[in-house]
């Protein structure tokens, strides 16, 4: 254990005491900005879209996906194969992303969806990914703006693909996701990083049984 971990205060867990050592700190923080970029990337996309079209998105849809893969990398999940599943689903959107550049192009790949709506499918398990942490943010910690990305990301896109929603509802239900989004990203950051963290004493205990398992 870190002299940092032994300095810091004692957390009474389910399983036994823990500390907060400066490792916990720093995946914290990495994924509070991770999150924060993802926000920032539908926002910059958003507002591109709006006063420019549809052309050239690209660098947007890489900053979501980058952010959304180091969250997803420093985000503390007790089961790991709920943890593993939205790692998945992140990826398989990403190959989505990648089928869609491939097929329309890099710089038209927001005007194929808009064209093909099948193609909501491809990109859906990317989006499925995030509203998994966001309902990870609500069931913790009851945060009412998590429901933006929980509830309005698949009835925004869903609703799209199934033709009842038309895309102005669309991205108008997007924008208030993503100011939602943003606003969540900033409530976390004055948090403790023991929030974030949990209890620690449940991941020691799963990964024991994990291992007498084997």
């Amino acid at each position: 254990m870190s002299d940092s971990a032994l300095d810091g205060p004692i957390y009474e867990g389910v399983y036994g005491p823990y500390r907060i050592d400066r490792n916990d700190e720093r995946e914290v923080l990495g994924y509070r900005l991770a999150l924060s970029a993802v926000g920032l990337g539908q926002l910059g996309l958003l507002v591109q879209l709006a006063s420019q079209g549809a052309t050239a998105l690209w660098p947007w849809v890489l900053v979501m996906a980058t952010g959304l893969g180091l969250a997803l990398r420093w985000i503390h999940i007790y089961l790991k194969p709920l943890h593993q599943a939205l790692q998945l689903f992140w990826l398989l959107g990403c190959l989505g992303w990648l089928a869609l550049a491939w097929q329309a192009g890099p710089n038209a790949m927001l005007q194929a969806v808009a064209e093909q709506r099948l193609w909501v499918l491809a990109i859906g398990p990317f989006f499925a990914a995030l509203a998994g942490i966001g309902f990870k943010e609500f069931f913790c910690f009851r945060r009412p703006e998590a429901i933006g990305i929980t509830l309005l990301l698949p009835v925004a896109l869903l609703g799209y693909w199934l033709g009842l929603v038309g895309s102005t509802l669309c991205l108008q239900l997007l924008a208030l996701e993503t100011g939602l989004m943003l606003v969540l990203c900033l409530r976390k950051f004055p948090m403790p990083a023991a929030a974030d963290v949990g209890d620690k004493s449940v991941f020691t205990y799963l990964e024991q049984q994990r291992q007498e398992g084997l």
